[in-house]
């Protein structure tokens, strides 16, 4: 539990200063009915029941007004809640080193395998789109709840040259987002880059304007979708991966990312020569820390399932702080109605 306004406490100090009042109270009702001991033997019960019929109801009032200034310090309490995300994009390196058969078969046939589990474990009411990246980026599938188009959208893909780790971020959002203009927020991804060197008869292009960026949301706010990227290596190509993440952070959309491969896997070029396959773990956890996701590594298939189906169940059940305070006013107005009844019932009169 967590306030929202914590120096409403300070308003508890107020407690000490009414039991002192009611103890004087108290004490100066007591010596003037010593005075007439006739008055106070039919005025009191006496014993241990007696006690508490003079103490019980005022102590009541004073937790009343303890719970009101808890209810003024607007407590809140994280809570589970049932999804409302509506899409995931499924960002999937289909590089060369996807080759690689340290994850038997290969690795492609590895992760193609465990996204369409994926595709099968997933909520009904959640669609699912297919980002394909090597040298470029590209939507294989638009977000959609059919399993058949996804499947085979998914045993189509096919390795192919270079990495391109943060097209895959900005094509993902573009897909998200299709009113927004990603392809002119980073160098390597379109804007810019295309007005460079000199036109046509030294005729110069009116320089593209940079375009208005939302102003950025907390992380990992918005709730109706995110982006499971999928890679083997490390981006050789376009936009830096990083920064496309903190693009998507500005929008609130989260990147979970997966590591998959062994230390191990290599692919075979020519002759006798491979090449070592090289996973750039240390972009991927930032990726997912800027966008308040969170990152993991598969070595096998059954490890990428595993981390999907985690996703799966994550991804179900979102976490919300949500304001409490109704509770303590109810509390508290219970605690003074009761003080009230008490009061009344045994002394004829309020406290």
């Amino acid at each position: 539990m967590t306030f929202l306004w914590p120096p409403a406490f300070w308003f508890l100090l107020v407690l000490p200063l009414l039991a002192l009042a009611y103890w004087r109270g108290a004490g100066k009702r007591g010596r003037v009915l010593a005075r007439y001991p006739a008055l106070l033997a039919a005025s009191q019960v006496r014993g241990w029941k007696g006690a508490i019929r003079r103490h019980l109801p005022p102590l009541l009032l004073l937790v009343s007004f303890a719970l009101l200034v808890v209810a003024f310090a607007r407590p809140a309490a994280t809570i589970t809640l049932a999804s409302q995300r509506g899409t995931l994009i499924l960002a999937m390196d289909v590089s060369g080193s996807m080759r690689a058969d340290d994850v038997r078969p290969t690795r492609m046939t590895a992760a193609q395998l465990a996204a369409m589990e994926f595709v099968k474990e997933r909520p009904r009411q959640v669609k699912i789109g297919l980002v394909a990246f090597s040298g470029g980026a590209f939507l294989v599938q638009a977000p959609t709840d059919d399993n058949l188009e996804l499947n085979a959208a998914i045993e189509q893909l096919r390795p192919e040259r270079m990495t391109a780790i943060g097209s895959a971020v900005l094509t993902s959002m573009q897909t998200l987002f299709p009113d927004q203009h990603f392809d002119t927020m980073l160098p390597g991804f379109g804007g810019d880059q295309f007005y460079l060197g000199t036109p046509i008869e030294n005729a110069r292009k009116p320089k593209a304007e940079k375009p208005k960026l939302p102003k950025p949301v907390e992380p990992g706010s918005y709730k109706s979708a995110a982006i499971i990227l999928m890679t083997d290596g490390k981006s050789t190509l376009g936009p830096d991966p990083v920064e496309a993440a903190r693009i998507a952070s500005n929008y609130g959309v989260r990147v979970y990312t997966i590591g998959f491969g062994t230390p191990n896997g290599q692919i075979s070029l020519w002759g006798d020569r491979v090449m070592k396959v090289q996973l750039d773990e240390e972009t991927l956890k930032q990726m997912a820390k800027i966008t308040n996701a969170q990152y993991f590594h598969a070595k096998t298939q059954k490890e990428l399932s595993n981390i999907y189906r985690q996703l799966n169940t994550k991804l179900q059940a979102e976490t919300t702080l949500e304001e409490i305070s109704a509770f303590f006013v109810a509390g508290a107005a219970l605690f003074a109605a009761l003080s009230v009844f008490l009061s009344l019932a045994w002394h004829g009169r309020v406290i």
